[in-house]
């Protein structure tokens, strides 16, 4: 006789299951870091994360699972706008195959699967293609809840500087500055976290501030609407926007990039597997170099439903081997140079990437030149050699940051689990599809530096320690001594 499955719960049901299951697995684990001595302890935070995204809310959930009780996350965006779920991101559905996804630490409650599950059905997971942006947000919202984790909203980090044996973070929140301290920081400031998203300066120079924009930033696309619009780029980013434009009203969407043809192969799922994304960091440095350089060159064919979406769209024009070699304004329109001859256009939507320049982050104002970088760590043959690879920074393989000199050895409690750590631990490192593989790396190194700083408090500690396990009356020992000794019988 068969059975039908059992009924999935509620969300209300799940968010109970889910905290039912953490407390099962022993979540929390018992505090082990002992309190700082001196004054103020109780305003030095354990951990300081940069960034409410989704690899700040993990760490700071694997964080609080193994025992660490003051974490602080600080995030400049309002609640529901952490990351770029719900601003820049354009695109339909996340890039990631919707089954590797590592926050759920191997509990099932957790899973994004079994969220979407509670909210649409087993049925509507089945024939899911992929995850849609909004959801996956909604999911990390509802994730963060399960957790409790605190996230200082609104908090803007303007520097990360040394303070004594500590680091204290300046923070501009509601109009007013701010300092903290911490025994540790972790950057999870996602793909803009080693420089800017930035115009090309050709553009910048020619056009005046509203005749462009980013494609990774705010843009108003019902003023563009009835516009001929020009995007330089072929990434997932350029066809997201051009869908968004042409669906907004925009008249046409010119999509222009250098490359002869578009990348058809997508090597980044060659690096998916779980011994090269856990142990990418103890590969050569020759061999992280080279394959950073092959990703530079190969680079990743936009996502397939988000081309097929694009191509279906009226008004797109494909144009490839179309570099843009110069631009003014004319007649009240944007002339643009190319090889075939000039483009027209009312407004351009640059998506051209980030530049790499750590002096561009507001929060290594400090830090940004007393970190070790890649090309004084490494040299490469002259033909491998690259700009933008050697100004990344050289990390450890816990992704703390390598100080320049031993006066700034300070530098090493900062990590960088963001787009800086792409030499040094792989492109997918801080994606969704290397958190269950990578994240345990950054956490094992955050406790291992909060325990060398308090190894020489641990005899003291031990010596202090007096919870007893044995319970029995004071004067026990007294009246055992007093017992006649037990009779043993042949």
């Amino acid at each position: 006789m068969s059975t039908s499955p059992p009924p999935l719960p509620t969300p209300e049901h799940l968010t109970r299951a889910a905290r039912d299951d953490l407390a099962a697995l022993g979540f929390p684990a018992p505090a082990w870091l002992p309190a700082l001595t001196g004054p103020g302890p109780a305003d030095v935070a354990e951990v300081a994360i940069v960034g409410a995204g989704q690899s700040g809310l993990i760490a700071a959930a694997a964080l609080k699972w193994d025992g660490l009780t003051d974490i602080r996350i600080f995030d400049g965006a309002a609640p529901g706008a952490e990351g770029p779920w719900t601003t820049f991101a354009r695109m339909q559905t996340l890039r990631s195959p919707k089954t590797q996804v590592g926050s759920e630490f191997n509990v099932p409650n957790l899973s994004v699967r079994r969220w979407y599950e509670s909210r649409h059905g087993a049925q509507a997971w089945a024939d899911l293609p992929a995850i849609p942006r909004t959801e996956w947000k909604a999911y990390l919202d509802w994730y963060a809840a399960v957790f409790d984790l605190p996230v200082r909203h609104g908090s803007e980090v303007l520097d990360v500087a040394p303070e004594g044996a500590l680091v204290a973070l300046t923070v501009r929140r509601e109009g007013r500055i701010e300092r903290h301290l911490a025994r540790t920081v972790v950057l999870a400031t996602g793909l803009d976290g080693a420089g800017a998203w930035r115009v090309p300066t050709f553009v910048s120079d020619a056009l005046p501030r509203d005749r462009y924009d980013h494609s990774n930033g705010p843009i108003d696309f019902e003023r563009l609407r009835g516009a001929r619009i020009g995007i330089l780029g072929h990434g997932a980013s350029a066809f997201d926007n051009a869908i968004t434009a042409l669906r907004t009203g925009a008249a046409s969407v010119d999509l222009c990039f250098r490359r002869p043809r578009l990348p058809r192969i997508n090597p980044h799922r060659a690096l998916e597997n779980a011994a090269l994304m856990t142990h990418y960091s103890d590969l050569a440095d020759e061999t992280r170099w080279r394959i950073a350089r092959f990703f530079r060159r190969q680079d990743q064919p936009p996502p397939l439903r988000t081309f097929e979406t694009a191509l279906a769209q009226p008004g797109l024009r494909l144009r490839p081997a179309t570099p843009w070699l110069g631009l003014r304004e004319r007649d009240g329109a944007i002339e643009v140079d190319t090889p075939a001859g000039p483009l027209v256009f009312d407004h351009l939507i640059l998506a051209t990437g980030m530049a790499v320049d750590l002096a561009a982050r507001p929060e290594l104002a400090t830090l940004h030149d007393k970190v070790a970088l890649w090309g004084e760590r490494f040299r490469p043959a002259p033909e491998e050699a690259d700009e933008r690879l050697a100004s990344l920074p050289y990390l450890d393989r816990h992704f703390a940051f390598l100080p320049r000199t031993a006066d700034d050895a300070w530098v090493a409690r900062v990590f960088a689990f963001n787009v800086s750590s792409i030499v040094s631990h792989g492109p997918h490192s801080t994606s969704i599809s290397g958190h269950r593989h990578a994240l345990p790396r950054l956490v094992r190194g955050v406790e291992r530096r909060l325990l060398l700083d308090a190894e020489g408090g641990l005899l003291p500690f031990l010596a202090d320690y007096a919870v007893p396990e044995l319970h029995v009356a004071d004067d026990f020992e007294a009246r055992l001594s007093g017992c006649a000794a037990p009779q043993v019988q042949a």
